[in-house]
């Protein structure tokens, strides 16, 4: 049961050796839209959510744009969910790093000389010249800032990697088939079942804190812990009764069918 990480920069052909592996490997690819609808199939929707375009693209990137903290617990949570099935190809959106210390996947970082990527835009998507280099210029300053405010790392960090490729001295096609020969070996193959399950954990613990986000609850006097995959206990203080009642009516809220729990109290205002 392979699963790929791929991470590209614009115009290196990430986007085409995606399509090619998940092909060849007989696995879903999970790109903008795929990573999309499994949100929405999770039931992790907000006003936020709802009120975008759900087949258009760029769908993550405007909940950043507009709520950051609920991006990055939602995006966890998806590939999360994405992940704990144990196969599929997964293109960017920090999936790489989301999913370092998960022993089951490889992670592939795809670039490219700015000439080739130059090139690639102006072949592919017709621009001019001038236009191609203003695109990956703003795409590239977009993708370090993220990273930055994110994880605080280097998107090109060549620690995070299992394969690094020049698509511009091999092409696509010769990627891919490294991609899909290293993600076949026993190595990537052989995926534990206590990877499988501590991944079915983070998923839970990721869904509560999103749909606590979503709420507008804060969350930084809160701590869940998960004992299993459909066992929770959401443990705590919040200041007022009526913010209690929201942290229990959205774990209420949850398509959860185990025990999720809730044990917060209201701490005492100084009159008191």
């Amino acid at each position: 049961m392979p699963l790929v990480t791929i991470t590209q920069n614009i115009g290196c052909g990430g986007i085409d050796i995606a399509r090619r592996v998940a092909g060849e490997l007989d696995v879903k690819l999970y790109d903008d839209r795929e990573l999309k609808e499994a949100a929405l199939r999770m039931g992790i929707r907000s006003e936020d959510l709802a009120s975008l375009d759900e087949k258009a693209p760029g769908f993550f990137d405007r909940v950043l744009s507009r709520r950051p903290e609920l991006y990055l617990d939602l995006m966890e949570a998806v590939v999360y969910e994405v992940a704990r099935k144990g196969e599929g190809v997964i293109l960017g959106h920090g999936s790489q790093i989301l999913l370092r210390d998960f022993g089951c996947a490889l992670h592939v970082f795809v670039h490219a000389p700015e000439a080739v990527r130059v090139q690639n835009l102006m072949r592919r998507q017709l621009f001019s010249e001038a236009s191609a280099q203003k695109i990956i210029e703003k795409s590239d300053n977009e993708q370090r800032g993220f990273f930055r405010y994110a994880f605080n790392l280097r998107m090109s960090d060549p620690s995070l990697y299992d394969l690094i490729i020049n698509t511009g001295k091999l092409g696509t096609a010769a990627a891919a088939a490294l991609i899909v020969n290293a993600a076949r070996s026993d190595e990537i193959k052989a995926c534990s079942l206590e990877a499988v399950e501590a991944m079915e954990r983070m998923v839970l613990a990721k869904k509560i804190r999103a749909a606590l986000i979503e709420n507008d609850i804060n969350v930084s006097m809160l701590h869940i812990e998960v004992a299993g995959k459909n066992s929770a206990v959401v443990r705590g203080f919040t200041y007022t009764q009526d913010e209690k009642e929201r942290i229990e009516a959205a774990v209420k809220g949850l398509p959860e069918p185990g025990r999720i729990q809730t044990e917060v109290s209201v701490m005492p205002s100084a009159g008191d």
